[in-house]
């Protein structure tokens, strides 16, 4: 069995000082991908550098900025910090992993921003890895787990007030629509494959207005795995009594 957690940190130092370290000791997970670092590596607090751990990332050229790393127990074969594509490698959004029994890819899915000027960005890296994701399974009989900040609400039941965000990245229909495409190559939402019709579950809230004590929030954060190995899935859920950041953890367990 695997415990997988994926997190958008926030910031990893101010996640750090609001108790991460307590949090990855409790909880002790096998792999963690964390999302929107916004360090560089010399920049970690030294209290994550657990001799448990080896830690791979991919930091943004523009300091501050962006960001993903993958702190793991088990060893990988291979890593790639980069997909590849300079615009996207250079703000460091994904992290790739290769292991004896499959191939994990943390992303940190662009912000398409209030005046959607981020949009086309953001739907041409959702693609790029997409098209990086099928060709790794036309190459390899492991499964690819994709996990990270997704950034998009896929339906009505993942944010707390879809009639009046249609028009607000995140629940755009053309975001919305790479979801679905997602899904048509087979790919499982693995949370709502194991809670079909729970609302109520999010993974961040907006640290105006009370929203996360009011729970008044959206589910853009997810693991999605091929539908030929969900049969290997265990558990699959939110912590968002865990503080530290504007979005709460994501739990995998899997038997791989």
């Amino acid at each position: 069995m695997k415990r997988l957690a994926s997190w958008n940190v926030n910031g990893i130092r101010a996640c750090v000082n609001k108790g991460y370290v307590d949090w990855l000791t409790k909880e002790s997970p096998d792999i963690v991908s964390l999302q929107e670092t916004k360090a560089q590596p010399e920049q970690f607090p030294p209290e994550m550098m657990s001799q448990k751990y080896q830690i791979f990332s991919a930091s943004a050229v523009k300091r501050g900025y962006s960001g993903t790393l993958v702190q793991t127990k088990i060893s990988p074969q291979n890593v790639k910090t980069s997909i590849d594509i300079p615009k996207f490698d250079n703000e460091g959004r994904t992290v790739i992993c290769e292991y004896d029994s499959f191939i994990l890819i943390n992303g940190y899915y662009p912000n398409g921003q209030r005046d959607l000027n981020r949009v086309p960005f953001k739907l041409e890296y959702s693609e790029s890895i997409l098209n990086y994701s099928l060709e790794l399974m036309n190459n390899t009989i492991k499964p690819v787990i994709l996990c990270g900040d997704f950034n998009t609400a896929h339906e009505a039941i993942d944010l707390a007030n879809p009639k009046s965000n249609t028009k607000t990245t995140g629940f755009l229909e053309i975001e919305r629509a790479w979801l679905d495409k997602l899904e048509s190559f087979g790919f499982v939402d693995v949370f709502r494959f194991l809670h079909p019709n729970e609302e109520g579950h999010y993974s961040w809230w907006t640290y105006r207005g009370d929203c996360r004590e009011r729970n008044i929030g959206w589910r853009i954060d997810y693991f999605y795995l091929p539908k030929e190995f969900i049969h290997l899935v265990k558990d699959c859920y939110y912590q968002p009594q865990v503080m530290g950041s504007d979005h709460c953890p994501l739990i995998l367990e899997i038997d791989i």
